[in-house]
């Protein structure tokens, strides 16, 4: 009959009707954009966002010498009959370095204070004659010349006595002289005098240093001198201990600049109870010109290629791409201050990491005995 389709034409719209549908579930399924696969990441990938202090400053490299330093020289003439103490020795204050022969000068010494011992009984008489010449004028015994005479004796008595004085004082002096004494606590850092050698005032014998303190003299461009301030603190490192810092602050700033280097002397003052080091070596350090408390991120968590510094922040396991504020770097920790984008513990990918395609789910491998890089 008209008007109704036979079972075959039912069976072949039915066929039709199923392929169109799987035709446009698949249009359907490849209009659907695809997210990117997950990736696995290690402990070395990854940042926490830390609470820090951050400093940063001027460059300055130069050399370590003592603070303290002194060239211990002859002040008699005559020949070394002792040497106590070598290089590298210890010594305190006041101590014996060396003895140069005082013979003649212990005979010219006892001479001296034998005139001296002379000189004050002539002078105790000359006092006492005096008294009673006054005495005697008073009572009219003496005529007034008398008198006089006898002031002229006790002050000619006086003046012998400041001369003998005088004498032995030097005689003594000169003695002490033969024995080269420490001028301070320290150590010989040079010996030039051997025994029997003979000497002449202003030899050279020793060099003692104090190794207590140590100043690390170096320089900055006079373009950046408003940043060094005397007392700022400084960090270096020194030749023979590169990986421990060491600390001192600014002591001295040179009023002048040097003209043939554009550059500003300074003078660190560094304290060295340890004695660890030594004059000579060569140092590199910063002067915290500023210094800041805050957020921290190492420099190859932030992304400096676009017009706004940005870091890829690990988000529910997903990378997301955000912009970041920086403040303060320090260049001796490698790190940045961040002023806003990100808190406290933020998880963020450094290295090769930060090319992961933002919207990636990203899975952090940490072994038990690694933590995570801060």
């Amino acid at each position: 009959m008209k008007g109704q389709n036979s079972p075959a034409s039912l069976g072949l719209l039915l066929a039709a009707g199923l392929a169109l549908g799987a035709c446009n579930g698949k249009e359907a399924e490849s209009a659907t954009p695809s997210t990117p696969a997950g990736v696995a990441v290690g402990a070395e990938n990854i940042a926490i966002v830390t609470q820090g202090d951050l400093a940063s400053g001027p460059a300055i490299s130069g050399a370590l010498g003592p603070e303290r330093e002194a060239t211990v020289r002859a002040q008699v003439s005559g020949a070394v009959m002792k040497v106590n103490v070598d290089q590298g020795t210890r010594v305190a204050a006041g101590a014996s370095l060396a003895q140069i022969d005082d013979r003649t000068l212990r005979d010219a010494f006892l001479s001296a204070r034998s005139g001296f011992t002379t000189a004050q009984n002539a002078a105790e008489r000359a006092k006492r004659d005096l008294e009673r010449s006054e005495r005697l004028s008073q009572a009219g015994a003496i005529a007034e010349r008398d008198l006089e005479q006898a002031r002229l004796s006790n002050a000619a008595a006086v003046s012998q006595l400041a001369d003998a004085q005088a004498r032995l004082t030097m005689a003594q002096k000169q003695l002490d002289d033969t024995q080269i004494r420490a001028p301070f606590a320290g150590v010989v850092s040079m010996r030039s005098v051997s025994e029997g050698d003979v000497v002449q005032p202003g030899t050279a014998l020793f060099s003692v240093v104090d190794p207590a303190s140590m100043r690390f003299e170096a320089s900055v461009p006079a373009a950046q001198l408003s940043q060094v301030k005397s007392g700022a603190p400084v960090s270096f490192t020194v030749s023979g201990y590169p990986d421990k810092r060491f600390s001192g602050r600014v002591a001295r700033i040179s009023p002048t600049v040097d003209q043939s280097t554009g550059q500003v002397r300074i003078v660190v003052s560094v304290p060295n109870a340890s004695n660890n080091l030594v004059a000579g070596l060569f140092a590199n350090g910063r002067i915290a010109s500023e210094r800041r408390s805050g957020l921290t991120t190492p420099y190859s968590a932030v992304d400096l290629r676009g017009l706004k510094p940005t870091v890829l922040r690990l988000r529910s396991g997903v990378a997301e791409r955000v912009e970041v504020a920086l403040g303060v770097r320090d260049e001796d920790l490698e790190r940045y201050e961040i002023l806003s984008g990100v808190a406290l513990g933020d998880t963020l990918l450094i290295g090769a990491a930060q090319g992961i395609t933002p919207g990636t789910t990203v899975r952090v491998s940490v072994p038990s005995d690694q933590p995570p890089a801060k």
